[in-house]
């Protein structure tokens, strides 16, 4: 499904006539494919007119009559700027063509792109029925076929969704396995609405999710001529980035909206504040903060979240993401707990008390909440920080030390190998070069817990465990 609400118009829309009938030889692919692309709705019918643009064969398939007539018309079935005048040139040129039969696409093409919507239940889970069921009756057309065919699945799905509904009904209905006889892969699409054409000719990446070497050269045949980089990954990975990037853009919309209520409502202009924002792309903008690992602490990100939400509350508005925020962070220490818990050992090793590395301050560390909450259980516990018992003895946060958590300070070890001997578990907390050798010595019968993937799974011959991977 196209994701994403046009506010303003951008270049490549302005641009958009010119740029693809005088740019898109660029694009032209010089392996003519045969592809059938399965659902006319925004996704398929862009996909399918410029699919031909760059020079391969389409058939567009739907169960909906009407829409096929439309493409058989050379007209477009749906509204989106410049896909008209392609469906048209492509229609008459002998590239495009349309119809209602599974089997007719699938014995004129060689690859099938499953293009079908799959709208929300009332339960707010998604449904895949649209998806089960041409995926069957693909299987049934293929069962005819003495050659190698490619399905390439664009239809928004969960993890897991390609392998356990799909690819069985794929097997079961052609009575060819996968790799002997047909190929899958997943490859989400990143395209707008209203800016789709160009989107298309233009992605910010493209993604290819493949188990099989040619399933993923197939899809990357069909697009190697756009720009921007290309990712090959596992089939649920490719999956759950498009959830990522669609439910990040309805974060950022509702964060800019929630920051401009609170603006509104002191008086302040919301659109300059976000624009000097959004420039900053060292921070604001820009991959930091977004890797997965454990909850956020320190000086300034707790109080700041807790005061704007408190002067959201002062003025009587509702900004439910800013009141979540410090939720979903307390959250992330509760699982760390429970896993803590569940590994069943109680002599515990802490490797980083700060909040992040390089650093000794220790103020709303939620390293330090996580590990007051374990004594708290009844843990026995030791903890390795080097700026701490620096910190302990001149640093800045010798006073905080010495009354907020004089407890914590008395399990300071002096180095990491006395983390090693004392624990069955090792909680490591940031990257830092002095863990490194530690947790690779760690043996068999040891268990590392990594909150911030300080090492990599393959290093070590401890049990490993990632907070979230």
């Amino acid at each position: 499904m196209i994701c994403g609400k046009l506010k303003e118009s951008s270049v490549a829309t302005q641009d958009l006539f010119r740029y693809t009938k005088h740019s898109i030889r660029e694009f032209i692919s010089k392996t003519k494919m045969k592809i059938s692309v399965f659902g006319l709705g925004y996704v398929g019918c862009v996909s399918a007119a410029c699919l031909c643009e760059a020079g391969h064969e389409v058939w567009g398939v739907d169960v909906d009559s009407q829409k096929v007539q439309f493409l058989l018309d050379g007209k477009s079935p749906i509204i989106e700027k410049e896909l008209p005048e392609l469906i048209a040139k492509h229609r008459a040129g002998g590239r495009l063509f349309a119809t209602t039969s599974v089997d007719e696409a699938v014995q004129k093409t060689d690859i099938a792109l499953v293009c079908v919507g799959t709208p929300s239940l009332p339960s707010g889970a998604l449904n895949t029925e649209y998806a089960r069921r041409v995926c069957e009756q693909i299987g049934d057309a293929m069962r005819k076929l003495d050659r190698q065919y490619t399905v390439i699945i664009r239809s928004t799905l969960l993890p897991g969704t390609t392998r356990r509904e799909l690819l069985p009904r794929l097997e079961q209905h052609s009575g060819k396995a996968e790799g002997s006889g047909f190929s899958i892969a997943y490859n989400p699409e990143f395209l707008r609405e209203g800016t789709a054409v160009a989107d298309f000719f233009n992605p910010p990446k493209t993604v290819i999710g493949a188990e099989r070497e040619i399933a993923g050269n197939t899809v990357t045949e069909l697009y190697k001529s756009l720009p921007g980089p290309f990712f090959t990954t596992k089939i649920e990975e490719a999956e759950l980035v498009k959830y990522a990037d669609n439910v990040f853009h309805a974060i950022k919309v509702t964060f800019g909206n929630e920051v401009g209520a609170v603006a509104k409502a002191v008086g302040v202009d919301s659109h300059r504040v976000m624009e000097v924002f959004c420039s900053d792309t060292k921070l604001n903008l820009s991959p930091y903060y977004l890797k997965p690992g454990f909850a956020f602490g320190g000086s300034c990100l707790p109080k700041d979240v807790r005061a704007l939400a408190a002067c959201a509350r002062s003025q009587n508005l509702q900004t439910p993401m800013l009141y979540s925020i410090m939720q979903a962070n307390d959250e992330t220490v509760r699982r760390s707990v429970k896993a803590v818990q569940g590994f069943g050992k109680k002599r515990i090793g802490v490797l980083g008390l700060a909040f992040k590395a390089g650093t000794d301050d220790l103020r709303e560390s939620p390293v330090v909440e996580l590990v007051e909450t374990l004594l708290g259980k009844g843990y026995d516990i030791k903890i390795f920080d080097r700026n701490v018992s620096l910190a302990r003895l001149i640093g800045s946060n010798k006073q905080f030390i010495e009354s907020a958590i004089p407890h914590l300070a008395e399990l300071l070890v002096g180095s990491p190998q006395e983390i090693a001997a004392h624990s069955d578990v090792v909680l490591v907390t940031y990257k830092d070069q002095e863990f490194t050798q530690t947790l690779k010595n760690l043996t068999k019968g040891q268990i590392i817990y990594d909150l911030a993937r300080a090492v990599e799974p393959t290093d070590v011959q401890a049990e490993y465990h990632g907070v979230c991977w």
